[in-house]
């Protein structure tokens, strides 16, 4: 069977923590043929670089800030100290640009991409520009970062953000599906990058494990199953079926950067519930936003 996820060191290659995709340099995936992930922990002054290649990139500080290089233009990327300081400034970077990515003082950076073929301008997008969504309410309260959803973002094809939940809150829920192209429905290959932290104030040991867990499950014939324990860098890839929750344990914020892209004639994340559960959404107009949100913001 397709291994569907990758925990910390597994999808290793070269310079890159983690390099998963499409394209030349990442480590192949059965089935995969939409999006791809690439993440690397940078020391100080060191770089990394990517060849001009038919593929869109969103360039994702996860720690620290960077400088990155698109056919000779440089653009700085104020960072932050952690996913979990609120949102970073992103570069997108278009279609067919050699890119490189340094930083000063060192740091861990994620990139993003898609085989694209439509041309869209290098953008860079700030923190400050940045639309953060508080989505769900209750204990499936969620913080939302849109740097690369439609509404934000020219591109072509792929749409990328980034979700925090507090300890012991459920995202990615209720279950939901993008598998096919129908009306109401887009069919997008999704990628999780996790990163978790102790939540602040919960009185933790120094050794304790912060993780969370995500669930992927069959929405036709089509076999998948996956309950998986996830912790900083660890992958989870979602080719289709239903998938939710991303559950963040108590006493442990939960971190994941969505990568999503199709083969579909538009760029929209339309989804369809699990008819089993959806009915949960209308609980939240009675419900207030976890008042632990917005982090960082």
């Amino acid at each position: 069977m397709t291994n569907w996820v990758y925990p910390l060191g597994t999808a290793a290659e070269g310079s890159w923590d983690i390099s998963l995709g499409t394209s030349d340099s990442a480590i192949a995936v059965d089935g995969w043929a939409h999006t791809g992930l690439k993440v690397a922990t940078l020391a100080a002054g060191s770089a990394v670089e990517l060849p001009a290649a038919g593929e869109e990139r969103i360039v994702v500080p996860l720690n620290g800030s960077f400088t990155v290089t698109v056919d000779g233009t440089e653009y700085d990327l104020a960072g932050r100290a952690s996913v979990f300081s609120g949102p970073s400034d992103v570069l997108y970077s278009g279609t067919g640009k050699a890119v490189s990515i340094t930083s000063v003082d060192g740091g861990r950076v994620a990139v993003a991409t898609a085989p694209a073929k439509a041309s869209y301008p290098t953008r860079l997008i700030t923190a400050a520009e940045t639309p953060v969504e508080l989505r769900g309410a209750g204990n499936c309260s969620r913080q939302v970062h849109n740097f690369g959803t439609p509404a934000a973002l020219e591109a072509d094809r792929f749409i990328v953000c980034e979700v925090i939940t507090p300890a012991g809150n459920w995202s990615s829920y209720p279950p939901h599906k993008h598998d096919e192209e129908k009306d109401g429905e887009t069919h997008l290959e999704e990628i999780y990058y996790f990163e978790t932290q102790v939540a602040a104030g919960s009185g933790a040991p120094s050794d304790a494990d912060a993780m969370g867990y995500q669930r992927v499950y069959a929405s036709d014939d089509r076999p998948i199953d996956v309950a998986a324990e996830v912790r900083t860098g660890d992958v989870v890839l979602v080719p289709y079926g239903w998938h939710g929750p991303a559950m963040a344990a108590p006493g442990y914020d939960l971190y994941y950067l969505n990568v999503m892209a199709g083969p579909g004639p538009v760029r929209e994340w339309l989804i369809s519930d699990d008819p089993h559960h959806g009915w949960v959404r209308r609980g939240w107009d009675s419900q207030d936003i976890d008042p632990r949100l917005p982090f960082g913001v």
